[in-house]
């Protein structure tokens, strides 16, 4: 339920619960949920995108969780006294008739409401869908001066402002909630959308109204960091802004909240932590095998921003329900930070095309020169794969250019591939390996990229023309892999490791590419195989390759750190001890400077904070953390699905694009290339 809004607002925010239903029917659809009524109580249909579904899904399984819960509580603890599952908000939810048609409404019933539009058109939608009608058994319909829209033996839907709580509880009581018994209060996307002091008021009235309930609380959180800004952005956009986030802006804050409004116990978590404790592995693959996906970034983040929370009245009932699963989610904070990394806007002296993209790569030429390719993101005024390659140049000694390209056909051409790896061959050369063009397409062939200059050499006119390199079989139906030089009997390999394909979610195996030949070589590797990954970061260092982090199986981050260590006979993987152990990450960046390993970036789901740049030294194995300020950086700067290029000489790094598809809020991209300043490490030497 949202509060109500004059003119064109009062239209966006009713729009909300419609957009909620058909992403709802969808979802059941595509059968991520047994729901044969979501479909019956909207207009229309709709197919939603994979992210989409696997956030509506995880949502209605954590509310689903406690609604069962408290069921069954109610008939072992209860006996013949009947529980009652009051619904706030509740728009075009189909949970009666779920309930109903499952058999758990013997001894139960079900209160809604809503706003009194919102009340009618359901209530009419009931009455003229047989279907519907078969389950509720008789009914009166639409009494509005009771604000009792819909009534059946054990189902009645109510047209009320949760605001005004006076005449919320009397229409309450006139409708037959009983205060004394076991109360299940449900509100799913509600009390963020009044003002703090109406969710406040409407949250001490319902510990003071029912003494043995249990309120389950679904909703935003985590205003402040890159995702919760667009996130917030979005729905002011919608005439529909999110209201006390400020106020409590994560589960310890919201759990709080109720402890302080007379609620005995209270349990709250983010969305990440439910779908690893409390579903079963099992569950969990069926899901995510349901449809083709390649999100993970914007799916995990999703997660961490939105809670569920129980809290409770009756000490029984406390205890029964609100305590933390079996199996604890292992929180992995990182250490206070070490010291600070200024960020600065690259500067430039013209209004050149900005580097909107995320999903691509990005090489170093020459110290004037960076070559980036692919991705999905803004061109020609779309958000498409992206056609054209970008060039940011150097033309003096802190200022950068930047310039789209186009290619020139010479039998092959760009193929708008995302997740790919670029390498440097020359100062005019690259190497391109893997990608996809979607989540059922890889995109097939290697591909070599020339820059072609001017007459005069200048770099203003750059050209790139793509010709086909390399064996045609299928060792690169990957994406989210790496490709990392190394050297092998004073030869030089691109080492291509990890991924994912449109076969298998997680890829485990490697091959060696001989850069002269363009043949793969088969080299000896000794040690342990590493657990497969994907979107991990890959370095050459000392002749071998130090692979970071990256999403393992069962969409697990990672903390490992590898070392592909060169042997007289070929290679050795060994793992890297790190001291206090790193945070689990995947989508991050990585580069080697002065003998420490830095991880910059990307995505975790262990710990609330934001990633920085985590720094490790490679002699000693000790970690330590380092954060962005981003006082001088166009606000939210989101650091995953980007690419860097490490500047020694400068002691800077480059940070490139990134951002991605935000959930429903709308698609995001970073908009200015970004320096890091890095010369504090140095001095640390």
């Amino acid at each position: 339920m949202r509060p109500r809004r004059r003119g064109s607002r009062a239209g966006a925010v009713q729009s909300t619960n419609d957009s909620s239903a058909l992403s709802k029917s969808s979802l059941a659809t595509r059968g991520y949920v047994h729901d044969a009524f979501a479909a019956l109580l909207v207009t229309g249909t709709a197919r939603r995108a994979p992210l989409i579904h696997r956030g509506y899904y995880v949502r209605a399984c954590a509310v689903g969780h406690y609604v069962r819960a408290f069921l069954a509580w109610t008939r072992a603890a209860c006996g013949a006294l009947r529980a009652q599952i009051l619904s706030l908000g509740a728009g075009s939810d189909s949970l009666y008739f779920r309930l109903k048609t499952a058999g758990l409404l013997a001894s139960a019933a079900v209160w809604e409401v809503d706003f009194p539009d919102v009340a009618r058109r359901k209530a009419e939608r009931i009455r003229d869908t047989p279907e519907l009608c078969a389950l509720t058994g008789p009914f009166q319909y639409k009494d509005p001066a009771l604000a009792l829209y819909f009534e059946s033996l054990d189902y009645r839907i109510l047209g009320l402002d949760l605001r005004q709580l006076q005449r919320l509880d009397q229409a309450l009581t006139t409708a037959g909630l009983d205060a004394a018994a076991p109360t299940l209060l449900l509100a799913e996307a509600v009390l963020t959308y009044l003002e703090p002091d109406d969710a406040a008021a409407l949250i001490a009235w319902a510990a003071q109204r029912f003494p043995n309930a249990l309120f389950v609380v679904y909703e935003q959180m985590k205003p402040h960091d890159a995702f919760g800004q667009f996130m917030q952005q979005h729905f002011r956009q919608l005439n529909s802004p999110l209201h006390g986030l400020d106020r409590f802006p994560d589960v310890e804050a919201q759990q709080h909240r109720f402890l302080q409004a007379g609620w005995t116990a209270c349990r709250a978590m983010d969305m990440n932590e439910f779908y690893r404790c409390f579903l079963p592995a099992e569950e969990r693959r069926r899901m995510e095998n349901l449809e083709p996906f390649d999100e993970f970034e914007e799916w995990h983040l999703k997660c961490a921003h939105y809670f569920i929370l129980a809290a409770s009245r009756g000490d029984t009932l406390s205890q029964t329900l609100v305590f933390p699963p079996s199996e604890e989610f292992p929180r992995v904070n990182p250490a206070s930070p070490s010291g600070i990394f200024p960020a600065n806007v690259v500067t430039s002296d013209s209004q050149g095309p900005n580097l909107k993209r995320y999903g691509h790569a990005s090489v170093l030429l020459s110290p004037c020169i960076i070559l980036s390719t692919g991705g999905f993101g803004e061109q020609d005024g779309k958000h498409c794969r992206v056609s054209k390659f970008h060039l940011l140049s150097r033309y003096c000694d802190f200022e950068w250019k930047g310039k789209q390209v186009c290619s020139w056909r010479t039998g092959a051409q760009w193929d708008g591939r995302l997740y790919h790896t670029v390498t440097r061959l020359s100062d005019t050369q690259v190497l391109v390996l893997g990608g996809r063009l979607s989540p059922v397409t890889p995109a097939l062939g290697i591909l070599q990229l020339c820059l072609c200059k001017s007459e005069d050499n200048s770099t203003e006119d750059l050209n790139v023309t793509v010709t086909k390199a390399g064996p045609e079989d299928c060792t690169l139906s990957r994406w989210r892999h790496s490709t990392t030089e190394v050297s092998y009997e004073n030869q030089k390999y691109l080492f291509v490791y990890g991924g994912r394909s449109v076969v298998e979610p997680v890829l485990s195996d490697w091959y060696f590419l001989h850069v002269g030949t363009m043949a793969w070589v088969k080299i000896p590797v000794e040690g342990e195989t590493p657990e497969g990954r994907h979107s991990h970061s890959a370095c050459s260092w000392q002749g071998g390759a130090l692979i970071a982090g990256g999403l393992g199986t069962s969409e697990e981050p990672l903390s490992s750190v590898l070392f592909l260590k060169p042997i007289s006979c070929g290679f050795l993987w060994e793992s890297i001890d790190i001291q206090p152990p790193i945070t689990p990450r995947y989508s991050h960046t990585a580069h080697v400077l002065n003998g420490k390993l830095l991880l910059v970036g990307g995505v975790w789901i262990h710990s609330s904070s934001v990633p920085g740049v985590t720094v490790i030294s490679l002699t000693t194995g000790l970690s330590t953390e380092y954060q962005i300020d981003t006082a001088h950086v166009p606000w939210p700067l989101m650091l995953h699905n980007h690419t860097s290029i490490l500047l020694p000489d400068e002691q800077q790094l480059l940070l490139l694009g990134g951002g991605g598809n935000c959930f429903s809020f709308g698609t995001y991209f970073n908009p200015h290339p970004v320096t890091l300043d890095l010369s504090s490490l140095s001095a640390e030497q």
